[in-house]
C-alpha cells in the first residue's frame, strides 16, 4: 500500500513494503528521488536492517550459531504496518516474527517515521529490543537521488560537498572476495570538502568512508546550486553508489551504522565494526534529514 503526504512545499509517497520512500517532490512537481528504473536499479530508498551489504557466504553467526543473511538484511522486503499518521507525516512499523527469527534470532521492533518540513523531509529510524538480552544490529539508509536533476545536464556536472574539510581514505570493495578490503587504500580526500562526480569513481562498486568529520553532505550542481543535502547526525559512516556500468541518472547517499563484511573481520556478527548494541528492553532513534537546495 502506498501512502501519500504533503505540506505547502513538498510531497512524498511511501510504500508499506519495506517502508520505502518512493517519491519526494517540491511544490512545482519536480521529482528528486530516483524512480526505480529496473534497467539500472529497481529500488528507490530501501532500509538496510539488520545487516548492511553482504555477509561472507551470505550467512553470519550470532553467538556462535549460523544464520542465513540476505544482502542488506531483510527489512527492505518486509511488509510494515502504519502505526500513526497525520496530514504531513506517517510512521510505519515492523515487528519480529518466527520467519525473521530464522535469519535474526532477536525480538525487535523497527519503525520509520517520515515527516515533511519547510526544507524537505525528516526521517527517524527507531529500533527497539523487546527481550531481556543484548541485541546487535546494523542500520543504514539508501536513498537514491536523480543526478543529474535535468536531462540536459551530465552526471559529471555535479559534485559532493561535505560539511567540513576531510582528510580520509575510502575502504575499497573487492569484487572477487565480496568484502571491504582494508589492506589497500581507496579514494583519498586531502583536506577537501569537494568530491567531483564521475562514473569511474564507482568501478569497484560503492565508495565508503567510515568516521567522517562531517555529518551532512550535499549533492549539488556548483553553478546552479540545485540539489539535495543529507544530514546524518546519528550514523558513523557514509557511502555513495551508482551502478558501475554508468549511464544511470542516479546517485545514492547512504548513511550507515555498520558495513559490508571486512577483510579483517570474522563471521561473528557481534564482532562487526560500527554495529549498534541495545541492552534488554532498550530502544534507540537514528535521525536523518533530506533537505532540498
Amino acid at each position: 500500500m502506498v501512502i501519500y503526504k504533503q505540506n505547502s512545499d513538498f510531497s512524498i509517497s511511501v510504500d508499506t513494503l519495506g517502508a520505502q520512500l518512493l517519491s519526494l517532490k517540491d511544490k512545482t512537481g519536480r521529482e528528486y528521488l530516483w524512480q526505480r528504473n529496473p534497467a539500472f536499479w529497481p529500488r528507490s530508498s530501501p532500509i538496510l536492517f539488520p545487516s548492511i551489504g553482504v555477509c561472507r557466504n551470505n550467512r553470519t553467526a550470532f553467538e556462535g550459531i549460523w544464520y542465513p543473511m540476505p544482502k542488506h538484511g531483510f527489512g527492505r522486503d518486509e511488509e510494515f504496518f502504519v502505526s500513526s499518521q497525520t496530514d504531513e507525516s506517517v510512521t510505519m512499523e515492523l515487528s519480529w516474527s518466527q520467519r525473521t527469527k530464522t535469519m535474526y534470532p532477536y525480538e525487535f521492533s523497527l519503525s520509520l517515521s517520515y515527516k515533511l518540513t519547510e526544507r524537505g523531509l525528516s526521517v527517524d529510524y527507531r529500533v527497539q529490543n523487546l527481550q531481556d538480552k543484548d541485541m546487535p544490529y546494523c542500520l543504514g539508509a539508501h536513498p537514491g537521488f536523480l543526478c543529474p536533476l535535468n536531462p540536459e545536464e551530465r552526471f559529471e556536472d555535479y559534485r559532493l560537498e561535505f560539511e567540513y574539510e576531510e582528510t580520509m581514505a575510502s575502504i575499497p570493495y573487492n569484487l572477487e572476495t565480496l568484502e571491504l578490503d582494508v589492506t589497500r587504500p581507496g579514494l583519498f580526500l586531502n583536506h577537501s570538502r569537494v568530491l567531483p562526480l564521475s562514473y569511474d569513481l564507482f568501478r569497484e562498486d560503492a565508495v565508503y568512508f567510515e568516521n567522517p568529520r562531517s555529518r551532512k553532505v550535499a549533492l549539488v550542481h556548483p553553478q546552479t546550486r540545485k540539489g539535495v543535502e543529507v544530514r546524518f547526525p546519528d550514523f558513523d559512516g557514509i557511502a555513495f553508489w551508482t551502478p558501475m556500468e554508468g549511464g544511470a541518472r542516479l546517485l545514492c547517499i547512504e548513511p550507515w551504522n555498520g558495513a559490508d563484511i571486512r577483510s579483517d573481520e570474522d563471521d561473528e556478527f557481534f564482532h562487526k565494526h560500527h554495529i549498534r548494541l541495545l541492552s534488554g528492553f532498550q530502544s534507540r532513534t537514528h535521525h536523518l534529514e533530506i533537505n532540498i537546495l
